[in-house]
């Protein structure tokens, strides 16, 4: 059986500037680096000649971390369509958040682009808590779309 999610991978082009996002915008403290080379991590991926660094980040609340991952061999490539909300596959990372206009406004003024400001959810719609649920889309360095969520 299943436990509980382990961690998140998100495979970015710069390693630095994806930890500045994570833990200066977004609260995750780095606890671990890495690097990544040998026949284990290429039977893992099924990739040969992988070379790559790796540093996880854990949110302030010690839930699931996230891997940021940046492959130097062999060199990977943006999806084209990574960032639309209606393309099959995993679309979104939602956070948790107990600050919703704070935090907003704080990614904002660091030029982060939202795909809009935040808005409530209709009562009929939030099945995970009781009261409001406010929520809004934004993307992270490298394009992937995350959530910001947070029940009143």
């Amino acid at each position: 059986m299943i436990a509980h999610i382990d961690h998140v991978n998100i495979s970015v082009q710069d390693l630095a500037r994806s930890v500045h996002f994570y833990s200066e915008l977004l609260g995750f403290e780095k606890t671990t680096d890495a690097h990544l080379e040998g026949e284990w991590i290429e039977t893992i991926v099924g990739l040969k000649g992988v070379v790559a660094d790796v540093s996880y980040m854990q949110p302030p609340d010690g839930g699931p971390r996230i891997e940021l991952i940046k492959y130097h061999a062999p060199a990977g490539t943006a999806a084209d369509t990574n960032s639309l909300p209606n393309t099959r596959g995993l679309r979104h990372l939602a956070f948790r958040v107990t600050d919703m206009d704070g935090i907003y406004e704080r990614l904002a003024a660091a030029d982060v682009e939202f795909i809009g400001p935040p808005v409530i959810v209709p009562p009929s719609v939030v099945t995970h808590d009781t009261g409001h649920k406010k929520l809004c889309y934004f993307y992270d360095p490298d394009s992937v779309l995350l959530e910001l969520a947070e029940y009143t």
